[in-house]
Formats: structure tokens, sequence, C-alpha cells
């Protein structure tokens, strides 16, 4: 469910609605919104105390603004600061953050606001969901990637040496509030990674959206703030459509895993670091899938092309050949992708596709097939 009101700049606010029964919550989308984030937040609250998790970047760039709009409302905070990167998602950092929440107070009535990228939302989301066995939690996501895509879903979790996001839970946010005015202090290499989850839901399930990517991706990355709150918005209300239908990803939400398991894999295989950036592996994922849809006859010739052409002309990599430094070899890259979280009893699962905008879920496919397309893909050698 979508409704518009109308700013006094005349850009656009949207909400979008993910409609869980008791649990549902808001997805608010457009400008200015961190200014008035306490009141939004505060007729939610059992009582006015927050604990604010983030990084360092997002600190010193918009935390003292959403302390203030707390402080505002009448809400009190408290901040725990961690370093940015993937790679803070892990086992000793989740520590720390259940550790800081508990020093600060934080009960079960009181509720987390996870304030930063995905991996700021994973970390914070997981935490608010084993502290005191769940506590409320809100996500104000600043990266383009989190206000697309991981900020919406409950999916939470961190990273472990056999992959990645295989220690988590499901845990709904309270409310989602995307101000796209903090996009503009994202770096440009943040800014495109975040690009491929947008890119993503037309190539699952939406062709006229992935036609007015194609035409307007361009505008969205040089700041467009029309362009930015359409395609955030378009992309909120597609995953809370598949979200509403199948929460727990038993059935149609492992749609949303287009590209993912080449891209984790990969990921995997660059250690969580700066080489590949999380939306970089599922751009390079994404044209893996359709080289592979059509190595295995499902999908027309020249599709994965398409696809490469429009996120490149982004500023996205679409080859692993492009990720600096060694890779390791097919069969090594197999051995990872069977740790995906699509695997059933030891068998892969992909999210491949017919064509632009029909990507379907092929579960049982064979180990052999996929490793002879990474022996045999142009893109590894």
């Amino acid at each position: 469910m979508t409704t518009e009101t109308t700013l006094a700049s005349d850009i656009r606010q949207r909400e979008v609605v993910v409609d869980l029964a008791e649990r549902s919550y808001s997805i608010h989308v457009g400008c200015g919104l961190l200014a008035r984030a306490g009141a939004y937040i505060a007729p939610l609250l059992a009582r006015p105390k927050t604990a604010i998790v983030t990084d360092e970047n997002v600190a010193v760039l918009h935390l003292d603004s959403l302390r203030s709009a707390l402080a505002d409302a009448g809400v009190a905070s408290t901040s725990i600061i961690l370093p940015a990167g993937e790679r803070t998602k892990d086992f000793h950092h989740l520590a720390d953050v259940c550790s800081g929440l508990l020093d600060a107070g934080i009960e079960r009535q009181d509720t987390v606001i996870a304030f930063g990228g995905g991996v700021i939302g994973d970390l914070a989301g997981f935490a608010a969901a084993i502290l005191r066995r769940s506590v409320d939690f809100i996500q104000i996501p600043t990266s383009l990637l989190a206000q697309v895509d991981s900020s919406v879903g409950g999916k939470t979790g961190i990273n472990v040496a056999a992959g990645k996001n295989l220690v988590g839970a499901f845990h709904q946010p309270k409310l989602v509030l995307a101000d796209i005015d903090v996009l503009d202090t994202l770096p440009q290499r943040e800014l495109c990674a975040g690009y491929a989850e947008v890119a993503k839901y037309g190539l699952i399930a939406d062709t006229g959206f992935y036609d007015w990517l194609e035409t307007h991706g361009v505008d969205l990355i040089a700041g467009d703030k029309q362009a930015r709150i359409h395609a955030i918005e378009t992309s909120c209300r597609a995953k809370a459509a598949i979200v509403a239908e199948d929460e727990r990803e038993g059935g149609i939400r492992a749609l949303l895993n287009l590209g993912h398991t080449f891209g984790h894999a990969l990921e995997a295989a660059t250690g969580y670091s700066d080489r590949l950036l999380h939306g970089e592996g599922v751009a390079v994922g994404m044209v893996l899938a359709h080289r592979f849809s059509e190595h295995l006859g499902h999908c027309a010739e020249g599709t994965a092309n398409r696809v490469a052409a429009h996120l490149g002309a982004i500023g996205l990599p679409v080859s692993p050949r492009a990720i600096d430094g060694d890779l390791p070899g097919a069969p090594e890259l197999l051995k990872i992708m069977h740790q995906d979280k699509k695997t059933v009893a030891g068998q892969l699962t992909f999210i491949l596709t017919r064509g632009i905008g029909d990507a379907f879920v092929a579960p049982n496919v064979p180990a052999q097939d996929v490793l002879a397309f990474l022996e045999d893909a142009a893109e590894l050698k």
C-alpha cells in the first residue's frame, strides 16, 4: 500500500506500509526526514528512551542531527559508535553492541535505533532481536542500499567464516525512515553499489521499472531527488509486497536474492573487504546469473549483455575481472556457494531468469552445471 503527501518543496514524500497484521510498519521516503525523526519516532515508543547504534562515518556527519531531533520530541538517547565496514558485522562487534546496550540500561520497553547502512542495520537489528529476548528497533538507513533493501523486511544478522549472513534472526522494525538528503554525503562508490539493489527489483519482476532505470538511472546517481524518491519508493513497494506474502523466505522472497549466490561467494573470496562492496558483488552476481540462465537455455542470448551494459554505465563492476587481486578458481567458488542459505540438503538453489523482469527460483541446480559454467565463463579468466 502506498500513500503520497506533498512537501512545500513540491518533492513528494512517500509512505509504504509493510502489511504484517499487528506487526505492520511504515517506510517513509522523502527529504528532511532526519530533522523530523523525533516526531515520527516518539509516538511509537513504550517509554522515551532509545539507544542509537551507528558507525564512525555516519556519526561524524549526522549523529548530532538525529540526537537533536529526538531531544526536541522529548526522547532520550545514548549512542554506540562502531567502525565502518563489512568486517564490523561479526560476533565480536555483536557482543560489543549487546554489552553497550546493557550498560546503557536498555530494557524491553526501550528501543534501539539502527542508524547507518546495511552493516549497521543488520548488526543492530540482530542485537535488538536477542537482547533481553527481543527489544523493539527502528531503522534509519543512510545508504542507498539500505534504504531500498536491507532496512526493510526484518532480516538481521552477521557474517561468519563459513559465509555471509549465516547467523541471524527475523526481527521486523517498528519504522523505517529513509531520508534521501543523507545520500548527498555518500561516497560515489557507495551510491553506485546501492544502485545494484535498485536495479534488482526491475530485473526480478518489473520490466517497466527496469526500462525507466535505463533512462533515469544516471540522473539518480547524479543527484536528481525526484528520481531518487521514485526509485526508492518503487523498490520498497516491491519488497514490502514480497515480505507481506513470504516473511520468512519460504517461497517467493528468495527472488530477492537474484545475483546473491554468485555475489556472496565473491564477497567471501575477497574477505569481506573494500576490494568488493556488497552492492558491487550483487552487480557482478546479477550479470553472472543472467549469463548462467543463458548458458542453461532459460533466456535469450544477449540478455546478460543488456544488464551488463546498464550496470556498467552506472559505474558498477559487471565481471569478476574488474575485482582487484586474484580470485580462487571455480572449484573453490563452488565450495563457498554450498554455504549459501538457500542450499537445501546440500543441493544448490539459484535465482535464474527467463528475461528482464522474469526471475524464478531454480532448486536443485546440479553442481556440475555450475562448475562447468564457472570454468567456461570468460569473466573468470
